[in-house]
């Protein structure tokens, strides 16, 4: 099989090439990245069977020139940051959008399977202290730039397959962590603002609940829609992780032989979702997926030292986003 992983050299995308060619001998994966600021030329593999092409999914002609050359389609290129999102949405629109776009023309004009990677952010909030979950047929209410053009994508995904024929899945992911993802996101921020002896930073009380999964069963849960997700179909991927800001945090500095408490409050983000709960029950009916990371707590240990071993990976991007959240005030 010979996949086309768009976005491939940011956090999500590059550690489903490193699961696919770890777990698929008989796969070949071209990697379709811009290259900004949030992919990293380090997080993909150096394999003969891993080529990397530097590229806009908005590029037309670059985009109808790859697609065609591949089996199937797995799209995790977007912009991803809600607070960059606040600043600018214009790269947004362009790549979550428009890059989208692209990518599902192409697709139609070449007959080639197409998986769109999405989030649960695009439902809007839950209450707190509630058992709601989202679901497939949870409407969409997105509150920021970032999750309104995601939503925007998501649909189109989906007109795309009952105007065109065009076989294609689509799947919303709960917040991810693991190796590999950048240090402006909310776990690796805090883990290495501590490996810098600064204090880390929580958003407002902290009482924002996130569902929490590992990356690695994110992308194991992609691979079970490619090969037996229905056509037109909406997977939602999720662990049963709920776990609030604070108590990441806390859990961070207890891992790391810190009081549980030293941290700083900051202004709290506009906007900020209450809480995202998943209910992966379709997807672990139909599919047979589960998740192999049950304990949050030891998946974060083992990303701690993941950072700690792998510091030349994130060390440059360190200064640029201190500067920038202290810009913002965050």
């Amino acid at each position: 099989m010979r996949l086309l992983v768009t976005g491939g050299a940011g956090f999500i995308g590059a550690n489903f090439v490193r699961l696919s060619l770890e777990m698929r001998p008989e796969v070949s994966v071209t990697v379709l990245d811009l290259l900004t600021y949030a992919g990293n030329t380090a997080s993909v593999p150096q394999d003969p069977r891993a080529t990397l092409v530097k590229g806009d999914v908005a590029d037309a002609e670059l985009v109808d020139s790859l697609v065609r050359e591949h089996d199937a389609v797995v799209h995790f290129a977007a912009e991803s940051h809600n607070d960059n999102s606040l600043d600018d949405p214009t790269p947004f629109v362009q790549t979550n959008l428009i890059g989208t776009f692209q990518l599902l023309e192409a697709a139609r004009r070449h007959g080639v399977r197409f998986h769109h990677v999405s989030t649960d952010e695009v439902y809007g909030d839950l209450p707190l202290g509630t058992p709601d979950k989202f679901t497939p047929d949870t409407p969409y209410n997105p509150s920021s730039p970032y999750s309104s053009t995601k939503a925007g994508s998501d649909l189109m995904v989906r007109a795309w397959v009952r105007s065109f024929g065009l076989e294609a899945t689509i799947s919303n992911c709960s917040n991810n962590y693991g190796p590999f993802q950048h240090v402006e996101k909310f776990i690796p921020r805090q883990i290495t603002n501590l490996i810098d002896g600064v204090k880390p930073k929580l958003y407002g009380a902290g009482l924002n609940v996130r569902d929490w999964i590992h990356v690695d069963d994110h992308n194991r849960a992609v691979w079970a829609i490619l090969e037996k997700g229905r056509a037109g179909e909406t997977y939602l991927i999720g662990a049963d992780g709920e776990v609030d800001n604070k108590t990441v945090i806390e859990t961070v500095l207890e891992l790391m032989g810190h009081a549980p408490d030293d941290y700083e409050h900051v202004a709290d983000r506009p906007g900020h979702d209450l809480r995202y709960a998943i209910d992966a029950t379709k997807l672990r009916d139909e599919l047979g997926w589960a998740p192999l990371y049950g304990d949050f707590r030891a998946g974060l240990a083992a990303t701690i030292a993941w950072y700690r071993d792998n510091e030349p990976w994130w060390r440059a991007q360190k200064l640029e986003t201190e500067l920038k959240y202290q810009r913002l005030g965050r």
